[in-house]
């Protein structure tokens, strides 16, 4: 029990994970779909520095007595993968507003179903007809 206790941060990644998961999967709303992104985004981030961590790990400066050192670089990996993860969820953001100003809703059964009745009446699927002599 003491092992699984000690370990309560790769327990938070997991229901993080899991609960961004299940919003991509199980909402209709692209809001809703984006923050299930950014939560199973968050649950990675958590993970990785998690990884990184050196127990008893100072910072990578040379102080005298120090010889446990913790790699900075997934920190700064993490700080790159966090205005990634901003300007990916902008994109989305301003994808979500063009959607809905082209069928005037953002939830996705009436977006597949205007795609639906645009195909059922568009020119190109309809039989040509033969014009008699």
């Amino acid at each position: 029990m003491m092992l699984q206790a000690s370990h309560y941060n790769y327990w938070v990644v997991i229901a993080l994970m899991m609960i961004g998961l299940y919003m991509v999967i199980a909402q209709g709303n692209l809001v809703k779909k984006i923050i299930g992104l950014n939560i199973f985004q968050t649950s990675v981030f958590i993970f990785y520095i998690s990884v990184g961590k050196v127990d008893g790990g100072s910072a990578p400066i040379l102080h005298e007595g120090e010889t446990l050192y913790s790699n900075p670089l997934p920190h700064v990996l993490i700080l790159t993968a966090i205005v990634v993860g901003i300007a990916t969820t902008a994109l989305a953001l301003a994808l979500t507003i063009r959607i809905k100003h082209a069928y005037g809703s953002i939830e996705e059964r009436d977006i597949q179903a205007a795609e639906a009745l645009q195909e059922q009446t568009s020119p190109q699927n309809r039989p040509a007809v033969e014009k008699e002599p």
